[in-house]
């Protein structure tokens, strides 16, 4: 079996989450580290929240990726092999290279966190929006973004299987695309109840302020190699990774495409590192004959264990 890790990303999350691991001390170390290093405690957050504060952009991101972070660490503690390959989507690309020793933990978490800040100030309150058009060819959403833009910015920016795409950019093109799509076929077009247009044109000034917190940062050659979201390719050199995350913040995720990447590379299994069940889910959509699982609790990382050691 061939096999690799994707690490999900912001909307994964929930209130107790890690609970499903047990109270085991790998995952709790993991997230003493990066308390530590972010200044307040994300564990306490995980398991009492509130809920609000777990949804906000500043602290979803950190939280993430130190929850995917834990989920890594505990399956290399119960003796798991190393994946061929490595991707996260959008901001679960940050937990891919940490897993493949690009960047540090430490380092990671409060790079995420002025990710969060700097797309989060972006664009004003209000002013973006995102929507999930499901049942429509993504080709044919891209057209109807183009046709309602009206001057406006409205774009196709998560390709997440063939018939789901999000549309993000000013609240009121979007809104307008959303309508034209369902009135040309689409079985939903769903208002998604997030912050900011994430990955659209709009998240440019956050790709500047994103820039220059990589500048200060060491980036190691990855040793499991990373497909990445923008240019669905894996690259070693860390300037060009660097490049690609900077590039990341305001460009689609092309999570059909690094599926299918996958496949070609010869991956057969895809394994969700992390809490939630989002891209197990999409897995079999985006390529056929592709397996895709979630190691969301502490059973699945055992099954995943057995399954892989055949």
């Amino acid at each position: 079996m061939k096999f690799s890790f994707v690490f999900p990303g912001q909307g994964s999350q929930s209130l107790g989450m890690m609970a499903a691991y047990g109270d085991n001390p790998v995952i709790r170390a993991t997230f003493d580290e990066a308390s530590a290093s972010l200044g307040r405690d994300l564990w306490l957050l995980a398991s009492e929240g509130p809920a609000e504060a777990l949804g906000q952009t500043v602290n979803t991101q950190p939280l993430m990726l130190t929850a995917g972070i834990a989920v890594w660490r505990l399956w290399l503690a119960m003796g798991g092999a190393r994946p061929a390959l490595l991707a996260g989507h959008s901001l679960g690309e940050y937990a891919a290279l940490v897993a493949a020793g690009v960047i540090e933990l430490k380092d990671a978490v409060p790079l995420v966190e002025l990710r969060a800040k700097a797309m989060q100030e972006a664009v004003p309150a209000g002013t973006g929006a995102m929507a999930a058009i499901l049942g429509m060819e993504a080709e044919r959403v891209r057209v109807i973004c183009a046709e309602n833009a009206q001057g406006e910015i409205v774009e196709a920016v998560n390709f997440n299987s063939p018939e789901q795409t999000v549309i993000a950019g000013h609240a009121s093109a979007v809104q307008r695309a959303a309508d034209a799509c369902k009135a040309q076929g689409a079985k939903r077009a769903v208002m998604l109840p997030v912050s900011a247009p994430f990955h659209s044109a709009l998240m440019q000034p956050a790709a500047e302020k994103l820039r220059q917190g990589l500048a200060k940062l060491s980036l190691a050659v990855p040793n499991i190699p990373v497909v990445n979201n923008v240019d669905v390719a894996m690259v070693t050199e860390p300037e060009m990774i660097r490049d690609a995350l900077v590039r990341q913040a305001a460009a689609p995720v092309r999570w059909v495409e690094t599926i299918r990447a996958m496949q070609s590379a010869g991956i057969t299994h895809v394994y969700e590192c992390g809490p939630g069940k989002v891209l197990a889910g999409l897995t079999k959509r985006c390529a056929d004959g592709m397996a895709g699982a979630a190691m969301s609790d502490l059973a699945a990382v055992a099954a995943t264990l057995a399954a892989v050691k055949g």
